[in-house]
């Protein structure tokens, strides 16, 4: 590392030390090692005024002051009241909607930078006193000219230095951690900050997060059970977005909801709905779905519907990633193990070359006391989590893929269960991978999908005769030269093994079309893909 960097993360560290003991955090710094040389000072030293306060009010100032990305954190510990005492649990809650605003003349001006004119040709209306405050930006209410009522979300001045400083923190955590911590190699550190500093920094595109907008509200157009409020593109810049404003019970009001009379079980079964939904369905899941971004409908009492805001963060898996990761979910319900471990091989999540009964075993260990419980009471974040920490055992690598559908999971578990502690999730996530999965297994599906990409391949397939040919004179060359006329009576007489596989392919890839265009009669495409089977084995052979 070079001086000025190592003298910019010391600093740095510095900062964050002072901070934690202004706000009477002391007891986390004396025991780092920064400071463990010279721990002795602290008995020296007279006690914080700001202990009175309760440590939770201490870590949230703390974490604010800090900037975006410990605020970021805050929220994401905020939702697993299970691990945190209630007392703290509120208090980084209160990090998602209730972070200290900037002044609204700074939001003015950002918006007539971004518009080039002043706010009240832009606006009908704006509201100078901001709605709502977070880490990254804040939102005002305003009005458009033709009367519709929308909310202008703006960018934090100066957050994007903000976080670029402290991400720089972290990769050099993460650099040292590599070359001083021998489990680094299998955690990926410097992987995995790669992945939050994309995340963060799509933030703070407010372009990006209104297409994420659009394409979520797509996904769920005519849903009665996720409403995407309206984006309005012409008032949208990289730094400022509008989008229409929406009514509803902030979803951490648990008080206000039962007071309703909306149906608690229905709305708690509904997001885990979601939330499959989106990451097997659709792959491509809001991950930021904290409390303070979730708002509830009740205009039908016995359907209460969801309305979500803040799209800066989603979430996309690979195809592989997807299959995996249902069959693994699937496979624990059933118990079976085997399959569990074996997944765990084929995806490539452990080395090939690890004992499949050794990952059975051990997974079992870990699982089985999990089945005592009811299944309702069985935490599929926490599962999730057990199976990987098992894996790691085994040389398993982090997967920064998997971080975010991680994250996501927990928060919306979390959620589930603070509206309806007897939220059985099984229950309602089992028929959505089912059905999935039984869509993947179709052939039709199947042949469909191939259909779909043959623009993708059309090209390697016509590649396939050159090849062919070529295959052919470099094994001739190889094996020295023939009589000239054995040659042309083996090619007249008799098609060799790479002639019919190509003709097999030929044949396999004309059915998949003809049946993936639904072209008529149907039976033409099966016979031509089967007899392009047929004849690609038997050459094979």
């Amino acid at each position: 590392m070079r001086p000025v960097r190592r003298l910019r993360l010391l600093l740095r560290l510095l900062a964050i030390q002072r901070t934690l003991l202004r706000h009477g955090l002391d007891e986390i710094v004396w025991r780092t090692h920064l400071f463990r040389p010279v721990g002795w000072l602290q008995k020296l030293l007279p006690g914080s005024q700001v202990k009175r306060l309760p440590i939770g009010v201490r870590l949230r100032h703390s974490l604010e002051e800090l900037g975006p990305i410990f605020v970021k954190f805050g929220q994401a510990v905020s939702v697993r009241r299970d691990l945190l005492s209630p007392e703290l649990a509120r208090e980084l809650a209160m990090l998602q909607d209730r972070v200290p605003p900037f002044p609204p003349e700074d939001a003015i001006a950002i918006i007539e930078r971004a518009f080039g004119r002043d706010v009240g040709s832009v606006f009908a209306e704006f509201e100078h006193e901001p709605l709502a405050a977070a880490s990254i930006a804040q939102v005002h209410g305003a009005r458009l000219a033709d009367g519709s009522s929308v909310v202008v979300k703006v960018l934090r001045p100066g957050v994007r230095a903000l976080i670029e400083r402290d991400i720089e923190v972290l990769y050099q955590l993460a650099q040292l951690a590599e070359t001083y911590w021998p489990d680094a190699r299998r955690l990926r550190p410097v992987e995995v900050v790669e992945e939050f500093q994309k995340t963060l920094l799509h933030e703070l595109d407010l372009m990006r997060e209104a297409a994420n907008a659009a394409q979520l509200k797509r996904n769920f157009a005519g849903s009665d059970m996720l409403y995407v409020p309206q984006v309005y593109w012409d008032y949208c810049r990289s730094n400022v977005m509008t989008m229409e404003r929406i009514s509803g019970i902030p979803i951490g009001d648990i008080d206000a909801l039962k007071a309703s009379g909306a149906n608690i079980r229905v709305l708690a079964e509904n997001g885990v709905e979601i939330f499959f939904t989106q990451v097997f369905r659709h792959n491509f899941f809001h991950a930021d779905m904290h409390p303070g971004n979730l708002f509830i409908d009740v205009t039908d009492l016995s359907w209460p519907r969801y309305i979500a805001i803040d799209f800066g963060i989603v979430g996309t898996l690979g195809e592989s990633d997807q299959h995996y990761l249902a069959e693994n979910f699937l496979a624990f319900f059933r118990r079976d193990y085997r399959r569990v471990a074996q997944l765990h091989v084929d995806s490539g999540w452990v080395p090939e070359d690890t004992r499949v009964d050794e990952l059975e075993s051990a997974v079992r260990a870990v699982c089985e006391p999990i089945f005592d419980k009811p299944l309702k009471d069985i935490s599929f974040g926490l599962v999730l989590l057990r199976l990987f920490e098992t894996a790691r055992e085994f040389d398993m690598e982090v997967q920064p893929q998997l971080v975010l559908l991680q994250k996501t999971l927990l928060s919306i578990e979390g959620l589930g269960r603070q509206l309806y502690p007897e939220l059985d999730l099984w229950k309602t996530a089992k028929p959505v991978l089912e059905e999935w999965m039984r869509e993947r297994r179709d052939p039709r599906a199947q042949l469909r999908r191939l259909a779909e990409r043959w623009p993708e391949i059309v090209d390697d397939v016509l590649l396939l005769p050159e090849l062919v040919h070529r295959t052919i004179r470099q094994h001739a060359a190889a094996t020295g030269p023939q009589p000239t006329a054995r040659v042309e009576h083996v090619r007249i007489t008799r098609r060799g093994p790479t002639d019919r596989l190509l003709v097999g392919a030929v044949l396999l890839v004309a059915g998949v079309l003809w049946t993936g265009l639904a072209a008529q009669p149907v039976w033409i495409g099966w016979v031509g893909a089967v007899a392009g089977l047929v004849v690609m084995v038997a050459a094979a052979r």
